[in-house]
C-alpha cells in the first residue's frame, strides 16, 4: 500500500474514532505505520491531513452511494442499501467528530457540506425521480426540495446534544431519522417493498 493511502485510511479512522481535536501528526504516523518524515513529504500540517482526508473519505462514500443505486432493481432498494452504508459509519462515528470539524477546520467543513450540496442532492433527486416514475413515491413530492431536506436531516443529526445519550447512539438516530423520512415519501406500494429489503440488508439497530 502507498504511503498516502496509508496516511488517509490511518486519518479516517482516527478522527472518526477520536474526533479530530486530539489527534495529533505523531498519532496519524503512528496508526500509519509510517515515520513522521514521511508524513511531512506529503503534508506540511494536521489541517492538511484533516482536508485530503476528509474529501477522501467523502468521494469513496459518495461512490458508493452511487453505485448502490446503479445496482439496485428499484429506488426503494438503492434507498435501503444506502441507509445500510450510514448505518455503518455511524455506528463508529464520534459524535463530536462533525462538530470538531465544523469549529476547528471551518474550511474543510464548509467544502465537505458543499459537496454533500452538489453531488449528494443530485443522487437523492435522481432516486426521487425514479422512485416516482415507479410508483413507489408519491407523484406529488419535489424531488429537489426533498433531496436537499434530507440532506440538512442527515447533518442535524451530529448537532443535537437532546437525542444523544448513553443508550442511544448515532446509528440508532441515523437510522430513525432516515426511517422517517421514507415513510413520509413512500406509496403503500413503496412500503411492502421497504419491508422486504429492510430485512435483507439492514442490521439490528439498538433500541432506547
Amino acid at each position: 500500500m502507498e504511503p498516502l493511502t496509508k496516511i488517509l485510511n490511518a486519518g479516517i479512522e482516527l478522527f472518526r474514532q477520536y474526533g479530530f481535536k486530539t489527534i495529533t501528526m505523531d498519532d496519524i504516523a503512528r496508526s500509519a505505520g509510517i515515520s513522521k518524515k514521511t508524513l511531512y513529504q506529503h503534508f506540511s500540517n494536521k489541517g492538511e491531513v484533516v482536508n485530503e482526508t476528509v474529501a477522501w473519505y467523502k468521494g469513496h462514500i459518495a461512490d458508493q452511494c452511487c453505485k448502490s443505486m446503479e445496482e439496485s432493481e428499484n429506488a426503494i432498494e438503492a434507498m435501503v442499501r444506502i441507509m445500510g452504508i450510514f448505518d455503518q459509519i455511524n455506528r463508529k462515528m464520534n459524535p463530536l467528530a462533525m462538530l470538531e470539524l465544523e469549529r476547528f477546520f471551518p474550511e474543510t467543513f464548509k467544502q465537505f457540506r458543499e459537496s454533500m450540496l452538489a453531488r449528494d442532492v443530485e443522487q437523492i433527486k435522481t432516486n426521487m425521480e425514479r422512485g416516482i416514475s415507479e410508483g413507489l413515491y408519491r407523484p406529488e413530492i419535489n424531488p429537489e426540495f426533498m433531496a436537499k431536506y434530507r440532506i440538512e436531516l442527515s447533518l442535524i443529526m451530529y448537532h443535537s446534544n437532546l437525542l444523544l445519550n448513553d443508550r442511544v447512539d448515532l446509528q440508532f438516530i441515523g437510522h430513525e431519522i432516515n426511517e422517517h423520512f421514507l415513510y413520509g415519501i413512500m406509496t403503500p406500494k413503496g412500503e411492502k417493498l421497504y419491508q422486504k429489503y429492510k430485512e435483507k440488508y439492514f442490521k439490528q439497530v439498538s433500541k432506547i
